[in-house]
């Protein structure tokens, strides 16, 4: 196993690139992905919300592309907050059913942000099971006619809370 210069394998710091680099493409407001300088920014504020945590954008474009893999802890905890994950998930530390469910959430968070799906989802609210049932039956024949897999689209790691939809 290779050792960086900060005394983490480099197989640690490229999950934890990884996993920020998914974060920034994906849990976003619409429109475009995070820049590093916003997500400084904003943890960088001064307010207690992130735990008086200062970054810059150059150390931000170092833990991604994985020049730096070690935070500090106070770092981890502000970046799993603004994107509303567990620090475990950052650092690969989540038993493989934990982080399947954090995917999960974060696939669905992301592909709650077109506003048609929302809609499909919104106008299924309160009608009985059975007719969702039929309505997730016909959905399947329309992504079945049109060769798309059955179920929701893989995008790799994603998590609760997030408001992808929202300024932070």
């Amino acid at each position: 196993m290779t050792v960086g210069g900060d005394g983490r394998s480099k197989a640690e710091g490229s999950v934890l690139a990884e996993r920020l680099n998914h974060l920034f493409a994906h849990m976003h407001p619409p429109g475009a992905p995070y820049t590093n300088a916003h997500v400084a920014e904003e943890i960088s504020r001064g307010t207690t919300e992130y735990g008086g945590v200062k970054v810059t954008e150059q150390y931000l474009s170092m833990l991604r592309n994985g020049r730096r893999a070690n935070p500090s802890p106070e770092l981890l905890r502000a970046l799993a907050k603004f994107f509303a994950v567990p620090v475990g998930y950052l650092l690969g530390d989540l038993s493989q059913p934990q982080a399947a469910r954090v995917e999960e959430e974060l696939r669905f968070l992301a592909a709650m942000r077109d506003q048609r799906v929302r809609a499909i989802a919104l106008r299924s609210v309160g009608l009985p099971p059975e007719v969702q049932d039929s309505l997730t039956t016909i959905i399947s024949q329309f992504r079945r006619q049109m060769n798309l897999p059955d179920g929701p689209p893989e995008q790799g790691g994603e998590r609760r809370g997030a408001r992808p939809d929202t300024d932070r």
